[in-house]
């Protein structure tokens, strides 16, 4: 599993005006089995997302659509992560 952890790159209201497009593509990665969870973070500088990917090459593609990326709102860095208890461990 990878954690694809954003920064924003340009104030929040244009990133939020970019919202529903990014929901949307995160509803077609979780269709298709590759998002576990995601939100953004408290501080309101960036966003994780917990994927299901075997490495972080795997990971990034699934991430380069993202319309925040396409549209130079974020950037997204792997980090790999071995879950080793509680009940994310099963995946």
């Amino acid at each position: 599993m990878y954690l694809m952890i954003s920064t924003y790159l340009r104030p929040l209201p244009e990133v939020d005006a970019a919202r529903p497009d990014h929901f949307a593509f995160m509803d077609r990665l979780e269709a298709d089995g590759h998002v576990v969870g995601a939100g953004r973070q408290e501080s309101g500088t960036g966003g994780i997302v917990l994927l299901r990917a075997g490495s972080a090459d795997e990971a990034r593609r699934l991430m380069a659509d993202d319309p925040y990326v396409l549209r130079g709102l974020a950037t997204y860095e792997p980090v790999g992560w071995t879950v080793t208890r509680g009940p994310l461990a099963a995946l």
